[in-house]
């Protein structure tokens, strides 16, 4: 047991345990749910559209619209923990979707990547991802891009 007793090998195991524990912290943040608040509107090329549904944690992002009625005013919004490629599928959806990939910092997001007109699937479904890093997607019924004049570099205001 002499290897405890040196002071530097004490502080050597500490510093070790703490990476460890700082390590499996960030770990476990990145992946779970989102607490810092989280918008319930955003306007777009000057319309604003309140969010029906808002997905913060790993359950509720994986569930999305799927056995939901969406209609012509239905919008989700994906909230992520940091910066990813997000892919997302369209299993038990109800009609097509326009996927919106937006990096969001603060209360605005610049889109970085549009899927519009995904078609709904029951098994076999494609996964969608991005060309560039996103924290936030909106999902509206399809044509919602097209109307609202949404493409890559279009501003987002959240709040």
């Amino acid at each position: 047991m002499s290897f405890l007793r040196n002071s530097q090998n004490l502080i050597a195991i500490g510093l070790l345990a703490l990476l460890l524990a700082v390590a499996a912290y960030a770990t476990l943040g990145m992946s779970g749910s989102v607490t810092s608040p989280v918008p319930s509107k955003f306007t777009v090329n000057g319309k604003t559209y309140a969010l029906t549904y808002v997905a913060t944690d790993d359950a509720q992002r994986a569930a999305g619209l799927m056995d939901k009625r969406v209609t012509n005013t239905t919008t989700m919004l994906f909230v992520f923990p940091g910066m990813g490629t997000y892919g997302f599928w369209m299993s038990d959806t109800n009609t097509s979707l326009d996927m919106i990939w937006i990096n969001t910092t603060g209360s605005t997001g610049l889109v970085v990547y549009v899927h519009e007109d995904a078609l709904p699937c029951t098994s076999s479904c494609p996964t969608y991802y991005p060309s560039s890093l996103a924290n936030y997607v909106i999902e509206a019924k399809s044509g919602f891009a097209g109307a609202n004049g949404i493409e890559i570099g279009t501003l987002i205001q959240f709040g």
